[in-house]
């Protein structure tokens, strides 16, 4: 999640957004629900593989909401696989991210590549994948991130992939919507880092190129607790809307932006902090809306993903970002193993864009299975997940992607509109 370079169309239209000509049908792409019984993965396994897979992704920190649906994902995913009996099997150790802040991911990576895990989900931070990802190549890890969205990843390293398109597609879409709901003026918060500076530089631009002007514009750094100076900012400003770039941080500034009396039904969030708050903050939100990536997900893989979570002892999921592109991401990589009969990260990494449809012309399948039976056919694949089409590009980027559009309705939960 970082800084945005280049133009881009000032309109998009129903929330969703194309990277490339060859842009996606997303809609088809959640009609398999993941619940489905497991096929036959073929009658002679093209390998007999162990995989060690490690996910790197925040059990605690200011993006904890969100490891919650990733995790399970993960999870889900590895069952799956594991199921299929297909030629891959995969062990799964797991460490938390934590944050910039708390570094919980210095320890925890460490454990994972002493483990000798030769691929990796993970990280969730673009910030904390910078951090780590030098000592993952040099341990030949293949790295997938289901929701890093920096533009400076693109072709960034052979062995790291990942499944969640870049900010410049949310910001486009965010600042377009704030624009199409009527409002001329726009305040931004945002998070003084790689992703909160990128996001609201893409949101500002695309107001702008809509005929919408920033009037005030404040940052915080990653670990401040306090917010009233940026509100004071940005609310003096009397600004029509106020779109807040953060992760949990948005827990406190939304209740200060209230008392400072800026209409809190007027606000505009991004994919670090659309939940469903409820009654976690003393502010009623209804009418405000927000921006994440992904399909609309099938309520049968929701069920799973919180079957799976639930076993553990967890509460349910109340939230389900990026936990698609997880749980693609492992898909993917199972996938990649099968078809290059190894578990070596830079074997691996080599198969990624071809299982993925991205370098040869393949079967079309949605799910690792029915994709597995083919490999183990002889046949080569083109899988389309829950969270897209994926096709992996030149740079290890995926082609297309939708980014929805979500409302907030009474209790302060969200509702789906575009």
């Amino acid at each position: 999640m970082n800084a945005l370079k280049g133009s881009r169309p000032a309109r998009i239209f129903a929330g969703i957004a194309l990277i490339s000509a060859s842009a996606l049908v997303i809609s088809g792409c959640a009609s398999t629900p993941a619940s489905e019984k497991p096929t036959d993965g073929g009658e002679k396994p093209a390998a007999d593989l162990t995989l060690k897979l490690g996910s790197l992704l925040p059990e605690t920190g200011s993006l904890a909401f969100l490891g919650a649906p990733m995790e399970a994902g993960v999870q889900l995913a590895v069952d799956r696989v594991n199921e299929a009996k297909a030629g891959v099997t995969i062990t799964l150790s797991t460490g938390d991210e934590g944050d910039t802040d708390t570094k919980a991911y210095e320890t925890s990576i460490t454990k994972l590549q002493s483990e000798g895990i030769t691929a990796m989900i993970g990280a969730a931070s673009s910030s904390v994948t910078k951090l780590i990802l030098d000592g993952n190549v040099g341990a030949g890890i293949l790295t997938v991130s289901p929701s890093n969205t920096s533009p400076d990843f693109s072709g960034l390293n052979p062995l790291y992939f990942r499944t969640a398109p870049s900010d410049l597609l949310q910001g486009e879409t965010l600042g377009n919507q704030i624009s199409e709901d009527g409002n001329k003026t726009l305040g931004i918060i945002y998070q003084n880092d790689g992703y909160g500076t990128g996001l609201a530089e893409a949101i500002e631009k695309t107001f702008g190129e809509s005929g919408g002007k920033v009037v005030a514009k404040s940052s915080y750094n990653v670990g401040d607790g306090q917010f009233n100076a940026q509100v004071a900012e940005v609310a003096a400003a009397k600004p029509d809307a106020v779109a807040v770039v953060s992760y949990d941080q948005f827990a406190t500034i939304a209740p200060l932006l209230k008392n400072a009396g800026v209409n809190t039904g007027k606000l505009y969030l991004v994919d670090g902090n659309l939940k469903d708050w409820k009654d976690q903050i003393p502010v009623d939100l209804t009418g405000s809306k927000g921006t994440r990536a992904g399909a609309d997900l099938p309520k049968t893989f929701i069920d799973d993903l919180n079957k799976v979570w639930e076993a553990k002892g967890n509460k349910p999921i109340d939230a389900v970002t990026y936990s698609a592109e997880a749980y693609d991401a492992v898909t993917l990589i199972a996938l990649a193993a099968l078809e290059a009969k190894s578990v070596e990260g830079k074997d691996m990494a080599a198969k990624m864009r071809s299982v993925s449809g991205g370098a040869d012309k393949g079967t079309k399948c949605k799910t690792f299975a029915e994709c597995a039976k083919l490999i183990n056919d002889g046949k080569k694949i083109d899988y389309d997940g829950l969270s897209g089409e994926i096709t992996f590009d030149e740079n290890n980027d995926p082609k297309g992607a939708a980014i929805g559009v979500y409302e907030f309705e009474t209790g302060n939960v969200l509702k789906r509109i575009s």
